[in-house]
């Protein structure tokens, strides 16, 4: 695929996330704290926490993007030589897949808030998708394919940007279904 076919797809991955982000407003934006904050077990997580989790993910990647828009990004040598590249894209976006049953545990950089997170959780959610849409928009001139990222979380994994951009939207997808899977739950709060 042609860098102008790849970053024409930018476009496509932009629109999904704000889709999400307009979802998110319309059916997460009225909740109250104590429901954002509430947990259908401790080991779960509240619907609050999915949205940070996201924001926080998402924000690790901004420093690297930024650096690949300006032209000053360097691989590192393991993301140069690594032949583990594309099976890291493949693996993350399959884990994030319902559809395929894979679960994979976010890395302890990725974690969210362990307590409260604030009543304003999903309106920052929405401002960091717009931020990753005006970062993404910026590497438009880049070879996504080429352009090899390490994870903020893991040296060993790493990945082409290309996917990165792709695992933003399987991402927001898959824990907007989880929040709402807690909205669901017999005893979630009312009002």
């Amino acid at each position: 695929m042609s860098k102008a076919q790849t970053n024409g797809e930018i476009d496509g991955l932009v629109t999904e996330l704000q889709a999400v982000g307009r979802e998110a407003s319309h059916v997460f934006g009225g909740l109250s704290a104590t429901q954002l904050n509430w947990k259908p077990s401790e080991q779960q997580w509240s619907v609050g926490q999915c949205f940070d989790h996201l924001i926080v993910t998402n924000s690790t990647f901004f420093p690297d993007m930024r650096k690949v828009a300006a032209g000053t990004y360097k691989s590192s040598l393991w993301g140069r030589i690594s032949p583990l590249s594309g099976y890291f894209g493949r693996y993350i976006l399959g884990a994030l897949d319902p559809s395929k049953g894979r679960k994979i545990k976010a890395p302890r950089a990725f974690l969210p808030a362990a307590s409260d997170v604030g009543g304003d959780v999903i309106g920052r959610f929405v401002g960091n998708l717009s931020e990753v849409a005006a970062h993404m928009r910026a590497t438009g001139g880049v070879d996504l394919r080429r352009t090899i990222i390490t994870s903020p979380a893991m040296a060993l994994v790493t990945y082409s940007l290309f996917d990165v951009y792709r695992i933003f939207v399987a991402h927001a997808r898959s824990h907007f279904e989880q929040a709402r899977r807690v909205t669901q739950a017999q005893s979630f709060p009312t009002a």
